[in-house]
């Protein structure tokens, strides 16, 4: 990569911001399409961030993404949100427009595109169950509204944060179905889970061991239903490996993280269709390279 003065820039920011694996797919799929645009990653402190915006204005960024812990701060600094962002209320892509930074969210994207392609099928009677209610939980609760499912089931730890999630959304169309529980509801859940989704960082590396469920309690899913866990490394995680060992279909993050960052790429250049398959097998080469090295199975 040749990186010049008219080189164009696109990147990413978040605090710590240094684990990203964004780089690597997004100019992976820079390189493919021949731009003379380079994707970094940018270290930001909240209590920078307005002024990082301001700054990037300045120096002609043409997007970024938005990981933990900006994405809900960033929103009151944009000059426009779109509709599903504003419903989830967190905004992960932004694009630089007209003199203006517009906010939206593929994460929703991400997370439906291999259940609305290798799994589909009809979700009007089925029951989705998802651990843990921080910001991830929101985007997966829109995309199993979106998916049409009969009921949404959001399991956490402590009883007033789940309420505090619950009334967040208000009255919005997209929890129409929502409830909430606090984990010890679990038994009477998981055996009705046609969907279960793992949001919480329970079993990322380096924690590999650790399953945010039990063997005997995941063995309680219905037959055919899915494992999903938004955590990509490692792959298979022990809540993924449970699943299998029951007769689920597990799901891991990977395609979540290239499915969500190939729309925010087509939304920056412009493009109705981006390589996902070069931004796939660039997060694939990572992936083997870290998994040797912290010799992960």
């Amino acid at each position: 990569m040749h990186i010049t003065g008219k080189t164009k820039l696109l990147g990413v920011i978040g605090y710590p911001v240094e684990h990203s694996l964004s780089p690597v797919m997004h100019n992976a799929a820079l390189s493919a399409l021949g731009l003379d645009y380079v994707y970094v990653p940018f270290p930001i402190e909240p209590q920078n961030l307005q002024i990082a915006i301001q700054g990037f204005s300045s120096i002609n960024i043409l997007g970024f993404n938005a990981t933990i812990p900006h994405k809900q701060a960033i929103i009151p600094l944009l000059s426009e949100i779109d509709p599903i962002a504003k419903s989830v209320g967190a905004v992960n892509t932004v694009s630089y427009k007209n003199n203006k930074w517009i906010g939206t969210n593929t994460d929703i994207e991400g997370f439906l595109s291999p259940l609305q392609t290798t799994y589909n099928q009809d979700w009007s009677q089925k029951v989705a169950v998802i651990l843990g209610n921080g910001g991830a939980a929101r985007a997966v609760v829109a995309g199993c509204s979106q998916l049409g499912c009969a009921e949404i089931h959001v399991v956490g730890r402590k009883r007033s944060n789940l309420q505090q999630f619950r009334d967040s959304w208000g009255n919005s169309s997209l929890a129409v179905n929502l409830h909430v529980h606090t984990w010890d509801w679990l038994p009477k859940l998981i055996p009705q889970a046609n969907l279960l989704v793992n949001t919480t960082p329970i079993g990322m590396h380096p924690k590999v061991e650790e399953s945010p469920l039990s063997a005997e309690e995941i063995a309680q899913l219905p037959p055919r239903a899915i494992a999903y866990d938004l955590i990509y490394t490692p792959s298979p995680t022990k809540f993924l490996q449970q699943a299998r060992r029951v007769g689920a279909i597990a799901i891991d993050g990977l395609e979540m993280l290239v499915q969500q960052g190939a729309a925010a790429l087509k939304i920056w250049l412009e493009r109705d269709t981006v390589p996902v398959d070069i931004m796939r097998q660039a997060l694939q080469e990572k992936f083997k390279i870290q998994n040797s090295k912290f010799k992960i199975n």
